[in-house]
């Protein structure tokens, strides 16, 4: 038998769980299954590579080696494998872009501008709850780029395997029913909302975290948090069910307010993801400079945040270029 990638990862699967068992388990495969194949690994190798100790199955000397090996041979192969994916899937071949990214009015007006610079540079578009899925078909070769984004404090998703450039960094807004008592506050402490119940877009996304923070940090914990789709969490918020966190930039449909948080403690911030070997610099450049030019059009139709922006620059202002004002003189 010679000796493949796979019977590699099964070797690596019984060191890290110490067990045949466990490994099996992981594997999906039956213990039997396992423990027959790795006599045959053995046999192809020339010499036992676990020995049973305390602390379950531990390597022998000969494990040790092929396990040394196996750290070198099994990344290389992932990236072999994700280059070849890649390359079937050449951005140009047909002079097209798969564009990805998250709900949001990003993605409609980046294809129209793009169109318009370039006819035809765009060929296809996925939208996805998914942070995680949009980074992966980045990664694997199925996109070519992602609009995705994370919260104000988080890292960008898959940063060691992918390029990526901040377009903006957005504040959290509250998202209330018209008719909700609180609706027409100007802004909104987020100790305002302790009764409330919440609600929030399924997916990866760290909000859940944020909110939960900023509820701790004003001194109570969060009612309940729901986890549904788009239109179930406007519905809930347009039947006082539940309060929404939103970006600054959302355009809430009609019976539904947008209110900003009077401390700007939540953010959010726009990503643009591509793997850097797949896409020329100069694409990357000019894909940015659309990007950040839709996000300058979506704060320009965002009423309420255009007036918070103007009310942030009159405070600067006030305080000599400080944000806050300035400690007191002694």
């Amino acid at each position: 038998m010679e000796l493949e990638f796979r019977h590699l990862r099964m070797i690596r699967a019984i060191a890290d769980a110490e067990s045949v068992t466990k490994a099996a388990d992981r594997l999906g495969l039956a213990q039997s299954a396992l423990s027959t194949q790795l006599k045959r690994i053995e046999a192809a190798v020339g010499g036992p590579l676990f020995e049973r100790g305390r602390k379950g199955v531990q390597p022998t000397p000969l494990g040790i080696l092929v396990l040394e090996r196996s750290r070198v041979l099994l990344p290389a192969m992932r990236q072999l494998r994700e280059d070849a994916l890649r390359f079937a899937n050449t951005v140009g071949e047909d002079g097209g872009l798969r564009l990805g990214a998250t709900p949001g009015p990003f993605l409609g007006t980046l294809v129209n501008r793009l169109d318009a610079a370039r006819p035809g540079l765009v060929k296809s578009t996925q939208s996805s709850t998914s942070v995680t899925e949009l980074a992966t078909g980045v990664a694997d070769g199925r996109l070519d780029l992602a609009l995705t984004g994370c919260c104000g404090h988080g890292k960008a998703l898959d940063e060691d395997r992918l390029a990526w450039r901040e377009i903006a960094v957005d504040p959290v807004f509250i998202l209330l029913a018209e008719d909700h008592p609180l609706a027409r506050e100007t802004e909104l402490e987020i100790g305002q909302l302790m009764e409330e119940h919440w609600v929030l877009p399924s997916g990866e996304s760290c909000c859940g975290e944020c909110l939960a923070a900023a509820c701790v940090r004003a001194g109570f914990l969060p009612r309940s948090v729901y986890e549904t789709d788009a239109a179930s969490c406007l519905h809930l918020v347009r039947s006082k069910r539940a309060a929404a966190l939103c970006r600054a930039t959302f355009l809430p449909p009609p019976g539904l307010e947008l209110i900003p948080l009077a401390a700007s403690e939540l953010s959010w911030r726009h990503l643009l993801l591509w793997h850097a070997p797949t896409l020329a610099c100069g694409l990357t450049d000019m894909l940015l400079r659309h990007a950040m030019a839709v996000h300058v059009e979506a704060v320009a139709h965002s009423p309420v945040y255009a007036a918070w922006l103007r009310k942030q620059e009159e405070v600067t202002a006030r305080h000599g270029g400080h944000l806050t004002p300035p400690p007191p003189e002694r």
